[in-house]
């Protein structure tokens, strides 16, 4: 009798480790995909090229076939809600979400809800007034930066300028006017740029008046070009000081708008204004180093490709977003992790 007990015992913990190997046995392929913002922003770029390298990575770490697929709105969320409904369709084990608008979440959330598809959204923060519903409701988890680091080190970067060289301040009022370049006017990391750079740089004892009103320029190059061309009629010959711009493309505009009147050409003896971008894309790094654009804020595009493959694994495993990461919570109301932000102020 106590043979076949012993006999049971041992049958029963083989079962028990036999279901435990199977509930945790990785499938032999992942199907992911990610919705894109637009396939030519140069910092969302970034981010599409450390996606890809990672998910080579952890295909091979895995063990398994990983098949990765992105899907380019274009700046249109029309266009994006079409590649989502072909995705319901595909039914993939997970997708990933750079919103073409922010305000616009819930139409995606619904769609993937429905189909029964996880999904996560990183980088282009769904709307405050949507937190509820797209975040918190849903359980999803965001990827993304902190809002308002990134505006408060750009005060940072003015304010030790200031204290290093007074004569930033061209027409010695005391005073240091300055122009806002924003990216969207509804977008959280725009408006707490827009709002903190200044705020922080005015914290650290420096007076600032602003030129003319707030520009949305869209994160493109083109529109800060056209914008600052505008501002400059207005305002010539050194009226403007300091230009804030909410991403280094806008930073590039002004750079292009300011060398058409021989300034920031980095040539000496010309004349120059304080730039200062968000991003450290390769082109505004160039900038910095030969006199055009001063500074920048690191936005690190490898280190959120790499969070939303390894978290997106997660999610399309059924597991807890952070299980085996590194990664940690923050004190948000839903699950986020942020990516940490540098200043750089120097290109060697």
């Amino acid at each position: 009798m106590k043979k076949i007990l012993s006999l049971l015992t041992v049958l029963c913990l083989l079962f028990t480790m036999t279901a435990a190997l199977a509930e945790n046995a990785l499938p032999e392929e992942l199907d992911i995909r990610a919705l894109i913002w637009k396939y030519d922003d140069t910092y969302g770029s970034t981010v599409r090229v450390a996606m890809d390298k990672w998910v080579q990575y952890y295909a091979e770490e895995m063990g398994i076939k990983i098949n990765f697929q992105m899907y380019d709105a274009a700046d249109d969320m029309a266009k994006q809600i079409e590649s989502a409904t072909i995705l319901t369709s595909e039914k993939p084990d997970f997708v990933i979400i750079n919103l073409a608008e922010v305000t616009n979440g819930q139409v995606l959330v619904d769609m993937f809800q429905a189909a029964d598809i996880p999904f996560l959204f990183y980088n282009k923060q769904p709307a405050e007034d949507t937190t509820q519903e797209v975040l918190v409701d849903t359980g999803t988890i965001f990827i993304g930066t902190l809002a308002r680091q990134a505006g408060d080190m750009q005060g940072e970067i003015l304010a030790d300028m200031y204290a290093k060289d007074p004569g930033i301040d061209l027409n010695g009022d005391g005073v240091l006017q300055y122009v806002m370049l924003m990216g969207e006017p509804q977008n959280d990391e725009a408006i707490a740029r827009s709002r903190y750079s200044v705020e922080t740089a005015i914290e650290k004892g420096l007076k600032l008046e602003q030129i003319g009103q707030t520009l949305v320029c869209n994160w493109d190059q083109a529109q800060a070009q056209d914008a600052i061309n505008a501002v400059w009629a207005a305002n010539p010959d050194g009226a403007i000081e300091v230009i804030f711009a909410n991403n280094d493309m806008m930073g590039l505009g002004a750079v292009a708008a300011l060398n058409g009147y021989g300034w920031n050409t980095g040539r000496e003896g010309d004349p120059s204004v304080v730039i200062i971008g968000v991003d450290a894309v390769d082109s505004a790094l160039e900038s910095i180093k030969t006199g055009g654009m001063t500074a920048t804020v690191q936005q690190d595009g490898d280190a959120m490709g790499k969070a939303n493959i390894r978290i997106a694994i997660n999610g399309a495993l059924g597991r807890e977003w952070l299980d085996g990461t590194e990664y940690t919570y923050t004190d948000d109301p839903y699950h986020c992790i942020r990516i940490p932000y540098a200043k750089i102020t120097e290109v060697q």
